[in-house]
């Protein structure tokens, strides 16, 4: 709690500075000590391996802009890698390290972020190795490494598409400000939910028991919970991206986009345009594309997609089971591929009434099983839940509460008619010809939607409020 409140005092302090402050240097000075006061607030010592990462970045960068070449960008990939894996892989596995002495690097804690900044370190120096005109003072590359909105957890942002806003004199307007801090309630709420998902509506039957204390599921257990942690993933991370990318917009500052309606999906290739984003966008322009042109050959460029997923899945963690989820992903989209080979090849089309929708069942229905490598605790507890999936007998019968099947479905059912009256509203709002109730509902859509989303924030505290609940946290904050 001492975080959040931390936080958003800094967040109203650096909002009325920049909405009332004009010269640049005034305004990444202050955003910059925010930022960098804001991350001490968790562990000093963190803030001095981002300021090392910093200065090391900074300085190769100095390197490529003077003579870009394979070998200087190596050294500051190497680099990066190094310092990543040392605090998010070593300690994994010196667990199993013969010599106990290797065993105290178990106990190295993982500075937040460190995914998601070392991630926009790279992306700096692969843009300055493609020549792209990037010359940030050490302060503004500093600032973009340790930005407050998106630190923790992304969205991963580019050297190219901040350094100029880096440099803006313009105050931060009062709509900019406005779209902010409604962005902000939304990720509040849908935080929230996920919250509530997580440890259902009795206190201990949601998603996080079905995983942790449940030995015996069925395979309708397993399709609730493989579908309720996808919706739990979907609202805890793209309610933190809706807050980071908010606070930025409060401030001024226009953040990548990290999730674009991604259950609306029919098929993979699209699901991974529209979930987390900006990593996707990464994995996709600084991984696949150079392996990709390296040869010619199709097996090569599906075996350079499979390659980028299972980087993807080990970025998360370095793990047996990560490692199959990114392969899982990894022959989806090239199953994918093939399947639009085909049809191009047969000139197949399909009646989209009849495709679409059996298009986007079966790939809900493989995206959401995958979540099961993703959240299992082991790969024996993977095979046993998938075990009950293909098993016919299991689905006469289920282990998990009733009132679990019941919130998965509401809220499912919820974010459906939220995003369905959203869509009308924004129809209606672009055309000239809306008259009568419609149009009433249109005009005055602030006056019934704020008293409407304090209702339903209420309530879902209410059922999610316990002596020691705290703050909802981000999931992908162990990333």
């Amino acid at each position: 709690m001492l975080q959040v409140a931390c936080y958003v005092l800094t967040f109203l302090i650096c909002l009325a500075a920049l909405a009332t402050v004009r010269p640049r240097g005034v305004r990444q000075g202050i955003l910059l000590a925010a930022s960098l006061a804001l991350y001490l607030t968790w562990t000093p010592w963190f803030a001095a391996v981002l300021l090392t990462s910093a200065v090391m970045n900074f300085l190769v960068g100095a390197w490529l802009r003077r003579r870009p070449s394979w070998l200087s960008l190596c050294v500051g990939v190497l680099l990066n890698l190094a310092i990543l894996g040392a605090f998010k892989y070593v300690p994994d596995l010196a667990q199993y390290a013969p010599f106990s002495s290797f065993g105290l690097l178990s106990r190295l804690a993982l500075p937040l972020g460190i995914s998601f900044w070392t991630f926009q370190a790279l992306s700096y120096l692969f843009d300055l190795y493609r020549g792209e005109e990037l010359d940030p003072s050490f302060a503004e590359f500093l600032l973009y490494m340790s930005f407050f909105p998106v630190t923790i957890s992304g969205p991963v942002c580019r050297m190219p598409d901040m350094l100029a806003q880096f440099r803006c004199e313009t105050r931060t307007s009062l709509n900019d400000i406005g779209q902010g801090l409604r962005r902000i309630a939304v990720g509040v709420l849908m935080m929230q939910l996920a919250k509530l998902l997580g440890r259902g509506i009795l206190g201990s039957d949601g998603i996080v028991s079905g995983f942790d204390q449940v030995t015996q599921w069925s395979g309708p257990d397993v399709w609730c919970l493989a579908f309720g942690y996808g919706l739990q993933l979907f609202f805890d991370f793209a309610g933190y991206s809706h807050i980071a990318i908010g606070a930025a917009k409060a401030l001024g500052f226009a953040l990548p986009e990290n999730f674009d309606r991604p259950f609306e999906s029919s098929s993979p290739s699209v699901f991974w345009t529209r979930w987390h984003r900006s990593l996707s966008f990464w994995i996709r322009d600084y991984v696949f594309f150079p392996f990709a042109t390296l040869r010619r050959e199709v097996w090569w460029r599906n075996l350079a997609l499979v390659l980028s997923m299972v980087i993807f899945g080990l970025w998360h963690k370095a793990s047996l089971l990560f490692l199959l989820w990114g392969c899982y992903h990894g022959v989806l989209l090239v199953s994918d591929r093939q399947v639009q080979q085909v049809e191009r090849k047969f000139n197949w089309n399909p009646p989209a009434r009849l495709w679409t929708p059996l298009s986007w069942l079966l790939t809900m229905s493989l995206i959401n099983l995958g979540w099961i490598l993703f959240r299992a605790h082991s790969p024996s507890q993977a095979v046993q839940m998938f075990t009950a999936v293909f098993t016919p007998g299991t689905y006469g019968s289920h282990f998990l509460s009733l009132s679990l099947y019941l919130l998965v479905s509401i809220l499912a059912a919820g974010y459906v008619m939220v995003v369905c009256v959203s869509v009308l509203l924004d129809r209606h709002s672009d055309s000239t010809s809306t008259s009568g109730v419609v149009a009433l509902v249109v005009r005055r859509r602030w006056f019934w939607i704020l008293p409407l989303y304090a209702l339903i924030l209420i309530l879902v505290l209410m059922i999610t409020f316990t002596p020691d609940g705290g703050a909802a946290q981000f999931m992908y904050r162990r990333f």
